[in-house]
């Protein structure tokens, strides 16, 4: 049971980035992309029917970890608490940028929004990504199964790191890559006109340097944490994964090179969703893994609640779940085709 909801939590979290991914991506390179008022409003047009929804895998996986493993959320919370509100602060700042930008036809106004919904943008993946680096790193955990650690220190590894140092900050900039460069391929696709262009010409040389960074960064791992490796090679889940991976980054160059602009897209997503799943195969079951000593480590078989309580929760998952992802699947539907700008004073 303990073995489900670990991958019940990864494959949320994991659907979060790859869901909200896009959107990131789209807020990072809006300002690039979209220079006039109307073409902004495209691209807030080609993104607005989802970002909301979006948000609620992050809520669902959050949800999830509390049920399943609230040791795991505690620690990270308390751990991690200058971070977490920083997001949350990021997180508001974009819907209320979002929304409030057309409400008062002023340039001064716009503009101002346009920059918030921008810098935002790039700061959540930047956390998101050093936040995953912490995991993959580990944190000072000691006996209590609590950690405390400043935003930096030296920037060097070592038994007491903070939140950020050169392999967290490569991880959140490999992240901040990898998302601009879904979303261009989003914009690419849900777009026509200039802002197609400018995306799609953006689209090939970010997942260049994404390929570069994710060598990087697989090397850089290979130094913090040679164990994931191990992991790696000891579970056929995680090489599934890796071949998740590595056929959507295939798929992602087919399609740019055939003007194939959903399917370079899909192959985004399964590039996303792959690296992160086989990173959690490699992982488990250590989901805080203590930089003290192993003994330490927070995992999904000590972390986890009674069986009674995943049994009960496992029930609503299985209702919650496919709504969502039914609730996703219509959206996409529904606005299928490119978008264009909205009148004024309609929509965004």
């Amino acid at each position: 049971m303990e073995l489900l909801w670990f991958w019940m939590v990864a494959v949320m979290f994991a659907i979060y980035v790859v869901m909200d991914g896009f959107d990131f991506g789209a807020g990072i390179l809006h300002l690039a992309v979209a220079k006039t008022n109307e073409e902004r409003r495209e691209v807030l047009g080609a993104i607005g029917p989802f970002w909301d929804g979006n948000e609620v895998w992050l809520l669902a996986g959050g949800g999830s970890l509390f049920l399943a493993f609230p040791k795991v959320l505690a620690s990270g919370f308390s751990g991690f608490y200058l971070a977490m509100w920083v997001v949350v602060w990021c997180l508001m700042l974009r819907g209320i940028s979002i929304e409030f930008r057309s409400h008062v036809q002023d340039g001064l106004w716009r503009h101002f929004w346009d920059g918030t919904f921008a810098v935002a943008s790039v700061l959540l993946p930047v956390l998101f990504g050093a936040a995953l680096g912490n995991v993959l790193r580990g944190v000072p955990l000691d006996a209590s199964g609590y950690f405390s650690v400043p935003l930096w220190t030296t920037f060097r590894l070592g038994p007491q790191p903070g939140v950020l140092d050169w392999y967290t900050v490569l991880i959140g900039v490999f992240t901040l890559v990898t998302v601009t460069a879904h979303g261009a391929l989003f914009l690419a696709w849900k777009t026509g006109g200039a802002v197609h262009e400018r995306s799609l010409a953006l689209a090939g040389p970010l997942w260049g340097f994404v390929l570069f960074l994710w060598v990087l960064a697989t090397g850089a791992t290979s130094v913090v944490n040679p164990g994931i490796f191990r992991g790696l090679a000891a579970s056929p889940l995680a090489w599934v994964f890796t071949a998740l991976f590595v056929a959507g980054l295939g798929l992602v160059f087919l399609g740019l090179r055939r003007q194939r602009h959903l399917l370079a897209f899909l192959g985004s997503g399964a590039f996303i969703l792959g690296i992160l799943a086989a990173s959690a195969a490699s992982l488990y079951p250590v989901m805080l893994r203590s930089t003290l000593d192993p003994a330490f480590n927070l995992t999904a078989l000590n972390a986890s609640v009674g069986h009674h309580g995943l049994r009960t929760g496992l029930v609503w998952w299985l209702i919650g779940f496919p709504l969502a992802v039914g609730y996703a699947a219509f959206l996409f539907r529904f606005h299928r085709g490119k978008v264009k700008a909205a009148g004024e004073g309609e929509g965004y």
